[in-house]
């Protein structure tokens, strides 16, 4: 009889187990899934947070969004390798801007996996896999996939962090890099995807 219920003990032990492992892989599958695919929210809020490089626009999460110098003409050019270290912000409607945002340079384009992409100013956003919480900053100034990722500001142009004090670039067309350097490009957290194509 103890025999027996040793079993049963065991064979129970062993499917909870199994039932644990299963529920976690899909959690983990889930998630990447979603990373990959973008930030997606049904109508998301770009906001201003200040932070080390000023004030600069963020996702309903305080997270940073950023600009890449490739895009052209409100067009991402951040391809499938691109956009699992730079998520796009996504929308399945028109998002909402936060005090000091312009809603009218809010606009969505259509992404390739077919859900329209939050731009602003004709500048497609993203955040980036490196900040870790609100206000991060360290996709900034980097040159990966191409091309360089500045924070945004307000006025829809690119944030650079000079050797004293953030400003903005001066160019005036969405979508192409500032035509005067306000100093050296601040960069941080490097090492990101060395080995994926960066």
């Amino acid at each position: 009889m103890k025999h027996r219920v040793s079993l049963r003990l065991a064979a129970l032990g062993i499917a909870l187990s199994a039932f644990a492992a299963t529920s976690i892989l899909a959690a983990a599958a889930q998630a990447g899934s979603t990373s990959r695919s973008g930030n997606r929210t049904a109508v998301p809020v770009v906001s201003l947070e200040k932070t080390a490089l000023g004030t600069i626009l963020v996702d309903s999460r305080g997270r940073t969004l950023y600009l890449f110098e490739k895009d052209r003409n409100g067009v991402s050019m951040c391809n499938t390798a691109c956009l699992a270290f730079w998520p796009a912000l996504t929308s399945h409607g028109t998002p909402r801007a936060g005090a000091g945002v312009h809603q009218s340079l809010l606009r969505l384009s259509r992404a390739r996996n077919g859900v329209g992409q939050v731009t602003y100013a004709g500048h497609p956003l993203y955040t980036f896999v490196g900040d870790k919480s609100a206000g991060q900053t360290t996709g900034e100034g980097l040159k990966y996939f191409g091309a360089a990722w500045y924070a945004v500001a307000a006025s829809g142009q690119k944030v650079e962090k000079s050797g004293s004090s953030s400003s903005t670039g001066t160019s005036s067309s969405p979508g192409t890099a500032s035509s005067a350097s306000t100093g050296s490009s601040y960069s941080s957290g490097g090492g990101y995807g060395t080995s994926s194509g960066y």
